[in-house]
């Protein structure tokens, strides 16, 4: 027989050392930061001191002008911190890395240029289909940080903005419980010889904790109501204190109600927030109680509930209440600006450590989560389904 042919030299088939994969060296980032301007919305990304951060170590920061002003931050602020202060709009969208609270309007996507990358809240209950067409569009990673998990399994900024939302639903009730605002004049707190004011709360999650820890710091007298013996318990280990609880009865809640001087709406549900009080139950409450519908962004679980604004907040529906304002964060906007660039601040930074994104997303799972496109393309499975588009799973784009 002949000699065999090879495809393969002698060389070829030798054996070769094994190759390590190493991280890319260190990336500057070129942030753009656009003002704010849907839903009142008054937070901003970056705070000053969280720009001065990231500019000593090499990245720049362009920020359209005015837009810290609504967290109380002035473009001389954010200029001394080492950020440029732009009156461009479409120069801001024109960065590398796009850091936004709400999520761009299509005539925003319009300026960003292709194979950008986007950060922003999602709010998939708010958009339509028109918005994620544009993105695939244009080619665009985008990331909902309110999807993005940390090392343990947690999604940080929404745990943040939760606590600060529920800590505000109860000075929200205190706020309208005050004679000058037509309330009762009842005071939220425990005062020596009178008896502590009541208040319920509907959900033991984030928002529900945070909200008790607020109520219970006050000295009022709190039940919590929640389906979820687990939550019920883990909020009392949580609480450090034995708290009055109950899975939602009817008849017992009923009878909370009616007595209550207000009511704090924090329970989530997989898609819409389920009713809890029905518009009956609001008939038999006290006049002049208060509701704070805190998941009024997810339908709300109060039969009466409809969305109101910063602007408008209140009305009042069979002698109560109401106070039902979806971003309830944003009426406390400096605040939860400093925690949002809390998140945003060792997040940028690594990726910049990392080489940028494309290399920090192959490494962190976290970020591969909140991602929900992927240089144009889906990889979310959830939007995917609710507007009929294709979809890719991510773990087979990033390799």
């Amino acid at each position: 027989m002949g000699q065999q042919f090879s495809p393969f030299s002698k060389e070829e088939l030798m054996p070769k050392p094994e190759m390590l994969e190493v991280l890319k060296q260190k990336g500057n980032l070129k942030i753009g930061i656009p003002k704010e301007t849907l839903l009142e919305e008054k937070r901003i990304c970056l705070t000053p001191d969280a720009v001065s951060a990231l500019v000593a170590n090499g990245h720049s920061i362009l920020l359209e002008t005015g837009a810290g002003l609504g967290a109380k931050f002035s473009d001389s602020d954010y200029s001394e911190a080492g950020a440029q202060i732009s009156y461009d709009r479409k120069a801001v969208f024109g960065c590398n890395i796009i850091l936004k609270v709400e999520p761009p309007t299509l005539e925003e996507i319009g300026y960003i240029n292709p194979q950008s990358v986007l950060f922003s809240a999602m709010q998939l209950k708010t958009q339509k289909k028109s918005y994620f067409e544009a993105l695939a569009k244009k080619r665009i990673t985008a990331i909902a940080f309110d999807y993005i998990k940390d090392e343990h399994g947690v999604y940080p900024i929404v745990k943040s903005l939760s606590e600060i939302a529920g800590t505000a639903s109860v000075l929200i009730a205190a706020e309208y419980l005050n004679t000058c605002t037509n309330g009762n004049g009842i005071l939220l707190g425990n005062i020596a010889g009178v008896n502590p004011s009541e208040i319920v709360i509907l959900g033991a999650g984030n928002v529900g904790e945070a909200a008790t820890r607020t109520a219970l710091g006050l000295g009022l007298k709190v039940t919590v109501f929640d389906n979820s013996i687990t939550k019920l318990r883990n909020l009392q280990y949580n609480l450090g204190q034995m708290v009055a609880t109950s899975t939602v009865q009817p008849k017992t809640l009923k009878k909370l109600l009616r007595r209550c001087d207000a009511v704090i709406g924090a329970v989530r549900g997989k898609s819409r927030t389920p009713i809890i009080v029905t518009e009956e139950m609001v008939q038999r409450m006290k006049e002049g109680a208060v509701i704070v519908d805190v998941c009024i962004d997810r339908g709300g679980c109060f039969e009466t509930s409809e969305i109101t604004k910063h602007s408008n907040p209140t009305f009042k529906k069979h002698g109560v209440i109401h106070y039902c304002v979806p971003n309830i964060p944003s009426r406390y906007s400096r605040t939860s600006s400093i925690s949002i660039s809390n998140f945003f601040t060792p997040y940028l930074l690594n990726i910049g450590e990392m080489g940028g994104l494309e290399n920090a997303a192959h490494f962190d799972k976290g970020l591969q989560n909140g991602m929900y496109f992927y240089h144009g393309i889906l990889t979310n499975k959830t939007v995917a389904d609710w507007f009929d588009l294709p979809f890719r799973d991510i773990n087979l784009l990033i390799l």
